[in-house]
């Protein structure tokens, strides 16, 4: 039978979600740990790949087992086998064929900034001392929602099939003294996010404009584009799929 679940995870310890050959990882840890519980080599599949230090509030992940009798049962057993930077908040069964990456129809992110020093947030957010104009980074943001092809954003060695992506949404919102940052869209490039993060606070504090942003999206070379914001700020939050990927 096929399952779901649902993860969320400190990421400041592993090297991404994927399994890396000689760094650990998030999906490397989850897998041991269901696989020690159900006495099965058990193999997971996640909804995406997030990168080092990256977190997640909200993942979703696939794998196949006998039927499960007791999922509260191995939910409490599972958690209390993972370390305590890894959460599985659900297991739910799904039609056999459904597939935590491939079904999966919008993906959503937050970025989280911090004016100023927050000891609170160190691990959780980047620290700047300075900010910048939000209106202008908004008016910068909805200018991606008219675009599609996002290579500028791409880390350059990635074996993609296409750098197309459909952003449906896009905006900072300032609170206290954080702003926050939420994009969704259909599919993410790798590192797009923080890439699309550190040009917006570049035309944010005057470094660059938003006719720059056209031509920089135009040009299609990650190069003129702004420098990634750190990993630690980036939180994948929701995922979505159809509702005929459940039972």
């Amino acid at each position: 039978m096929r399952y779901f679940i649902e993860i969320a995870y400190n990421g400041k310890n592993y090297f991404g979600w994927q399994r890396q050959p000689k760094q650990i990882s998030v999906q490397q840890v989850v897998e041991q740990s269901f696989s020690t519980i159900l006495r099965s080599d058990i193999k997971i599949t996640g909804a995406g790949r997030t990168d080092a230090g990256v977190h997640a509030k909200q993942l979703f992940a696939h794998f196949d087992a006998e039927a499960i009798k007791d999922v509260p049962k191995l939910i409490f057993r599972i958690n209390s086998f993972l370390p305590n930077d890894i959460s599985v908040k659900n297991i739910f069964e799904v039609k056999n064929d459904a597939h935590a990456r491939f079904d999966a129809v919008e993906r959503e992110y937050e970025y989280v900034i911090s004016i100023g020093k927050n000891p609170f947030l160190k691990d959780f957010a980047y620290q700047i001392y300075k900010r910048p104009d939000v209106d202008v980074m908004n008016k910068a943001a909805k200018i991606l929602l008219s675009h599609k092809d996002f290579q500028c954003f791409s880390r350059s060695k990635t074996d993609v099939k296409t750098y197309n992506c459909s952003i449906v949404k896009a905006h900072w919102e300032a609170v206290d003294n954080k702003l926050i940052f939420t994009i969704a869209a259909d599919r993410f490039l790798r590192n797009m996010v923080r890439a699309i993060v550190g040009t917006l606070l570049d035309i944010g504090f005057g470094k660059t404009t938003i006719d720059d942003l056209e031509a920089i999206l135009k040009s299609r070379n990650r190069e003129r584009a702004g420098a990634s914001a750190p990993a630690k700020g980036l939180f994948l939050t929701k995922v979505i799929y159809p509702k005929e990927t459940f039972v």
